[in-house]
């Protein structure tokens, strides 16, 4: 799918990203897999969890799929 503004996309993404980052750090959770457009982590039980930071999407397997990071961190 494209995106309709990827001059916004490409302005706000390694900001997200840094962010996100950096919380996910705060809490105790290094990431694995940092690329460009999303970001790994190993849960507790040592399942990998997917964040888009972009689009706020999130996904694993003892998580419960869904949009934006103050979801994903009312999961952790």
């Amino acid at each position: 799918m494209s995106r309709l503004n990827k001059e916004r996309e490409s302005k706000l993404q390694p900001i997200r990203i840094k962010k996100a980052i950096d919380i996910l750090k705060e809490m105790g959770y290094d990431p694995i897999e940092i690329g460009n457009s999303k970001i790994c982590f190993t849960h507790f039980n040592g399942n990998l969890v997917t964040f888009w930071p972009y689009s706020g999407w999130h996904s694993g397997h003892d998580i419960e799929d869904g949009r934006g990071l103050k979801h994903l961190l009312n999961q952790l």
